[in-house]
Formats: structure tokens, C-alpha cells, sequence
């Protein structure tokens, strides 16, 4: 009897339902409190593709109708955001939706301009390696004449670069050269930290503990490097300062390295194209005076490689498994209507020929070799490996 009881009543609660709905509009069904109100249950996002100038970002957002008639509510436009520390990276909208009873999502698919990478490159390394990702979404009726805003979604982005870098290995530089014995120098130790950040540019601080062995002066007379990025050059220069290490003796050596942040567009195309998955390089060579004759010699010694991973949606196990993010049987997709996306605007541009590659900033640093009290270290004579390469998962 009870179960009949239940059956009934929600049949008649139903029927009443649709009765003061037609009756007095959904309008007015709704300012009685008879009809619920839509929300936003969740945002699924997922790359879908790139070229030169964009990335597609296709989006579900879930919105979930409360009442317990299937009748459509009509005049519905959901509107979604996506910053990344603050930085408005793409937003999209998509008008006159109609969802029936329980969860409908609704697909969008937006354009991320790549002119907005340097901009969100620039706010990553001055915080510190790291992002706040934020996604808002925001359901409006027409019909209702109200609108609601979903919970923000929150994520934490975090890489780590240059760690790797710290190095208390020696190595050995060999000029290969007939007037000289080989190792010319040796490098004791390696150190790398952010410098300054500027919209044009990203400096890496480096320090190099350097040994002389030899009982006569050496003198590094310019010190050059490039820095890559899945092949992509994303910086190159040389220093112009010219570093003396006295015989037998150490010396603590400063350098200032760049990354020109027009270039990091292309290094974006190549990094979802793998799976937000890039190897960062950066290389080195030098001119030594020893022996009253200058050397040309690769630093192969401190070559450094480094792969991280980003994970910016959080979904990528999903999509490498080829599951759907947004995978729910309860959720059904909106048929064909009007949809309008737009690729947010940058603050501040920086404009870069698409696919050009330039060359370091011509005002090399000034850099003050700083000698250090520690004894004269014993210098091995084993040859090092070429570089330290370290895998890191870099967003978590």
C-alpha cells in the first residue's frame, strides 16, 4: 500500500507540475518555487589540436535540469572562462541551448590564441614555476531571467626547470689541441637560478666553480650557449666578458643566459603536439687563451637536458588511455544550435613573425668573476658523462 501511495504521489506531483506550468508559465512556475533551478554541475576541458596560431580547446560543460518533467527549458547560454594565473587564456559561449530533464552536456569548442603563451610564460617563472589554473562557467534562462554561476574550478600547476642543473660533479674541458695537454680546465661545480623576467625576456643566472691547473693563467675569452626547446632555439648568445683563472688556482665564474619569450609560441605548438611533453636542452662552448693561442672548444661536458610534463586539465592519463574526460552515462549531448567562440586578447602582445627564430639580445651581461677562499679542490682525471638528463612529471 505504501509503495502504491508513492507511485501515486509522485504521478500527481508531476501532473500538478505541469498543470501550474502551463498554467502560469514557466516564469511564473518558477517565482512560486514550483520549477528548479539549472546549474552547473561540472567543466570538462581537453586539447583538441593546434597549428601556428592557435590551440583547440573543446569543452563540455554539464548543466543539470532539477525538475521532474522533461519539458525543455529554452533560452538557455552558457559562457565559460579559463585563466591561468589570472591571465584570460580563452573564453567561449554558446546561445540558445535547450535541456531536458537530468544532466545535458553542452560542447564548445574555442580557440586559444598562442600569442598568449609568453604572457602566461612570464607570470609561471615569476611565481615561482608556478600556475593557478581557474575554469568559470555560468548558466543564463532567458526564460528565467536569472543566471548561475558553477563552483570554480581550481588547479595547481607547478614545474621544476633547473634544479637538475646544481651539480657538485667534476668535469673536465679538453681543448684537443696539440700546443696544450689536456684538461685544460676543470669544472667543479654548476649552478642555475631564474634571473629577471620581462616580457621581451627570461634570464637564467649560472655560476661555474672553475679550476686551472695548469701553472700559467687560462683565460676564458667568451663564453657562448643555446637554449632549445623540442628543437625549437628558443635563446642563443655569447657572454663578452672575459674570465681569468690564475695558475692553479679557482675561480667562481657568473654568466646570464636568455630565453626570448617571442619564440615561445612555437616551443607551445611542439609541446601539445607531444602530449605536453617537451625536452629543454642548453648547450655551451668557449674561447680559452692558454698557451698564448686561443681554442675554440665545445663544452660538451655541461650539456644540460631536461623533460618535464604538464598536465594542464588534469586529464591526460584519460585521454593517453583513449578514454573520454568527460565520461558520464547519464549525461546527454545538446543537438545542433548556434555557437560562438572567441580566443581571449592578450594584455600586452608580443609580436613575433610566425615560425622565426631570433638570436639572443645583443647587450651581453656583465659578469664579475668572484674568486673563491675554499682550498684548490683535487682534480680528477675521469672523464664525466655528457650532461645530466632528468624525466620529470613537471605539473602534478
Amino acid at each position: 500500500m505504501g509503495l502504491v501511495s508513492a507511485v501515486l504521489g509522485g504521478r500527481i506531483r508531476i501532473v500538478l507540475v505541469a498543470l501550474l506550468v502551463v498554467a502560469g508559465g514557466i516564469g511564473g512556475a518558477y517565482a512560486m518555487g514550483i520549477i528548479g533551478a539549472p546549474s552547473v554541475d561540472g567543466v570538462d576541458n581537453r586539447f583538441a589540436g593546434v597549428n601556428e596560431t592557435a590551440t583547440i580547446i573543446e569543452t563540455d560543460v554539464r548543466v543539470s535540469n532539477p525538475n521532474p518533467i522533461s519539458a525543455n527549458l529554452s533560452g538557455i547560454s552558457v559562457d565559460y572562462a579559463v585563466s591561468m594565473n589570472g591571465i584570460r587564456m580563452a573564453d567561449g559561449s554558446k546561445d540558445g541551448v535547450s535541456i531536458g530533464q537530468g544532466t545535458t552536456a553542452v560542447p564548445l569548442r574555442t580557440a586559444l590564441s598562442n600569442e598568449r603563451i609568453p604572457d602566461w610564460w612570464v607570470s609561471h617563472i615569476q611565481n615561482g614555476e608556478h600556475t593557478d589554473l581557474a575554469v568559470n562557467a555560468t548558466v543564463t534562462s532567458s526564460t528565467l531571467g536569472q543566471s548561475f554561476e558553477a563552483p570554480e574550478i581550481t588547479r595547481s600547476i607547478d614545474t621544476d626547470l633547473l634544479s637538475a642543473f646544481n651539480s657538485t660533479e667534476t668535469r673536465e674541458v679538453n681543448a684537443s689541441a696539440p700546443v696544450v695537454s689536456d684538461p685544460v680546465l676543470y669544472i667543479n661545480e654548476t649552478r642555475a637560478e631564474w634571473g629577471e623576467t620581462t616580457e621581451e625576456q627570461t634570464a637564467l643566472d649560472l655560476t661555474f666553480v672553475v679550476h686551472n691547473p695548469k701553472s700559467y693563467p687560462v683565460a676564458i675569452s667568451e663564453l657562448g650557449y643555446g637554449i632549445s626547446m623540442n628543437d625549437v632555439k628558443v635563446g642563443n648568445g655569447t657572454t663578452e666578458s672575459e674570465y681569468v683563472i690564475p695558475p692553479e688556482s679557482t675561480k667562481t665564474i657568473e654568466a646570464t643566459t636568455y630565453i626570448d619569450n617571442e619564440n615561445l609560441d612555437d616551443w607551445w605548438v611542439t609541446h601539445i603536439e607531444r602530449n605536453q611533453t617537451t625536452d629543454l636542452r642548453i648547450e655551451f662552448d668557449a674561447k680559452i687563451d692558454a698557451a698564448g693561442t686561443t681554442f675554440s672548444v665545445p663544452l660538451d661536458a655541461l650539456t644540460y637536458e631536461k623533460t618535464f610534463e604538464t598536465d594542464i586539465f588534469g586529464n591526460k592519463a584519460a585521454s593517453e588511455s583513449g578514454e573520454s574526460a568527460t565520461a558520464d552515462s547519464e549525461t546527454t549531448e545538446t543537438g545542433d544550435s548556434e555557437q560562438t567562440t572567441t580566443a581571449s586578447e592578450a594584455d600586452t602582445q608580443t609580436t613575433t613573425a610566425e615560425g622565426q627564430t631570433t638570436s639572443s639580445p645583443t647587450d651581453s651581461p656583465t659578469a664579475t668573476p668572484t674568486p673563491t677562499t675554499e682550498p684548490t679542490p683535487t682534480a680528477t682525471t675521469t672523464e664525466s658523462d655528457s650532461g645530466t638528463t632528468t624525466t620529470d612529471d613537471g605539473l602534478l
